[in-house]
């Protein structure tokens, strides 16, 4: 697990040192999470894992294939079967499981952190941010 923490991708020109400080510490200390950890190493075996990336990309392989027609929608009742059979398939795959799971207590810690964070200043950081921030 690498951390870059020479660059950061956002300008941090009007940042006071404080707040970088803060932001720094905060980012080795999630990184440094049980939450953390566990995604990392459950993204790296669900990536090494070959039958979940099968099935995964069987998966999308078919939902692209449908896309048009999902715009239209004009799917087939077999091509949906066909579909969520794929996704039920891959969603059965333990390194996915693991993967999904790991994903959301991260997200769970991350939404705990933002609302702290929240309290803390009296703002909603999740709505200040916009969306996808947390």
């Amino acid at each position: 697990m690498s951390k870059n923490t020479s660059t950061l991708p956002v300008d941090i020109e009007g940042i006071s040192s404080e707040v970088y400080s803060a932001v720094h510490i905060f980012a080795e200390s999630l990184a440094e999470s049980t939450e953390f950890q566990a995604y990392e190493l459950a993204a790296e075996r669900l990536g090494q894992d070959e039958t979940s990336q099968q099935a995964i990309q069987a998966f999308q392989k078919k939902q692209q294939s449908l896309q048009m027609l999902f715009r239209l929608n004009a799917v087939s009742p077999a091509d949906r079967a066909e579909l969520e059979r794929l996704q039920k398939a891959y969603l059965k795959q333990p390194f996915v499981i693991d993967y999904i799971e790991a994903q959301e207590k991260l997200t769970a810690l991350c939404q705990a952190a933002a609302n702290l964070l929240s309290q803390r200043i009296g703002l909603s950081f999740a709505t200040a941010c916009g969306p996808g921030c947390c």
